[in-house]
């Protein structure tokens, strides 16, 4: 997971784009909750919810396209927001039946109590997240992909020997990071930060070579908030997804996964991939 952290203005996504491929919309099916299979109608998974009667969602402050709108995660627009409203739908919530709180990526997936029902924020399932917390099947498939600045020798030249060579970035705790890590596998350590902020500062101050971080992302950085970045390519899948981020053990985490198999039989996770995301998932693939 990326999260943006540094001043941006949203950018507006149309609706007439061209067909997402099949591999965009597959669905990841992580673990179930064992002796979870309560009733999901709306009056039988009340006992399950953080406050009776509402739908309680996080996600972090501030939240930026193509996954959030205007920095307001209940308008309904961008990708997360638009797919926490179509479940909160298939469980028989009213969008004013919604509720959004804030909660920072980096404790979302933190041991204890949460004070949501889920937290829906670019976190990616990690087996090392989840004996902390509970995730939901899968609602997109990550790929990474490589940003740079324009005429930095990795724009051109990325075979798999030449990208051990460069110097790379990235914030604590991220999957990008880890695939730096153990796909990459550069020859000097790579620089960790606290803030994806903190390593954009570091990209354009010429401290690092290229920083990595999901494909929708990446290209946003490089389109609309990184002055003279390119996105230079993203890298094949490795199963990575995004899942929504629940309490350990929460059982309401059943009604959701039947929520999001629903949304991706029904189409609706495909047609809202092609609404909010197909512009920025058309780019060469990289070998690492």
């Amino acid at each position: 997971m990326r999260r943006i952290l540094i001043a941006a203005t949203a950018l507006a996504v149309g609706t007439g784009l061209a067909a997402c491929s099949s591999s965009s919309s597959t669905i990841t099916v992580t673990p179930a909750i064992s002796g979870a299979a309560a009733s999901c109608s709306p009056a039988g998974i009340q006992k399950n919810l953080y406050s009776k009667g509402v739908l309680t969602v996080a996600t972090d402050n501030p939240v930026y396209t193509p996954w959030f709108v205007n920095n307001k995660p209940a308008n309904g627009q961008g990708y997360e927001s638009a797919v926490a409203y179509a479940i909160a739908h298939q469980l028989g919530f009213k969008p004013s039946q919604v509720t959004w709180v804030t909660e920072p990526f980096t404790s979302s997936y933190a041991p204890g109590p949460k004070k949501f029902d889920f937290d829906i924020n670019e976190v990616s399932y990690t087996p090392q997240r989840a004996q902390a917390v509970t995730f939901s099947n899968s609602y997109y498939p990550v790929q990474q992909a490589i940003v740079a600045l324009k005429g930095s020798p990795i724009v051109t030249h990325h075979s798999p020997a030449e990208l051990k060579k460069y110097l790379y970035g990235d914030q604590v705790g991220t999957t990008g990071l880890t695939y730096i890590t153990n796909h990459i596998q550069p020859t000097a350590q790579p620089r960790v930060f606290d803030t994806l902020s903190e390593v954009s500062a570091a990209l354009e101050a010429h401290r690092i070579d290229a920083l990595v971080t999901d494909t929708p992302t990446a290209q946003y950085m490089a389109s609309a908030q990184l002055k003279g970045a390119v996105l230079v390519g993203q890298f094949p899948s490795t199963g990575e997804h995004y899942g929504l981020l629940f309490h350990l053990g929460n059982p309401l985490v059943t009604c959701v996964n039947h929520a999001i198999a629903t949304l991706q039989s029904n189409g609706t996770l495909t047609a809202l991939q092609k609404k909010y995301l197909q512009i920025y998932l058309a780019f060469p693939s990289l070998q690492p």
